[in-house]
């Protein structure tokens, strides 16, 4: 008589140790996100969907032909470097979604030539 020895047993996957870490973390963040008190019934927030946007006073504007305009007039990029400005350091332009890319890299070129270090584009954030 033989006798047969048995083959090990494979050990299965730990996924109810898995399946508890996501159902606790799940629990967490349902209790979590109600810790934060509702705002009060009798609040109306102010509604913004109308309202007009203006740049702040050294920003300047860039048309689509690649004309620059501060505070309502015409500048050239050279008088622009020599602009009064809150922070020399610092110039904010708005380009025209119309300008073609070339251009406005000539025009940041051209203000970092002339020493302003910091040039920041302003743009229309996408709420889609």
């Amino acid at each position: 008589m033989t006798l047969r020895t048995r083959k090990p047993r494979k050990k299965g996957e730990p996924t109810i140790a898995l399946i508890n870490i996501v159902f606790l973390m799940l629990v967490f963040f349902l209790i979590a996100g109600t810790v934060a008190p509702p705002l009060d019934e009798r609040v109306s927030l102010v509604d913004t969907a109308d309202l007009e946007g203006s740049p702040p006073p050294d920003t300047a504007v860039v048309l689509p032909d690649g004309t620059l305009v501060l505070r309502g007039e015409p500048i050239t990029p050279e008088d622009l470097i020599t602009a009064e400005r809150t922070d020399p350091d610092l110039m904010r332009l708005v380009p025209d979604r119309d300008l073609p890319a070339q251009m406005l890299l000539e025009i940041t070129a051209t203000l970092r030539e002339g020493g302003i270090a910091d040039v920041r584009l302003i743009t229309q954030r996408g709420m889609q």
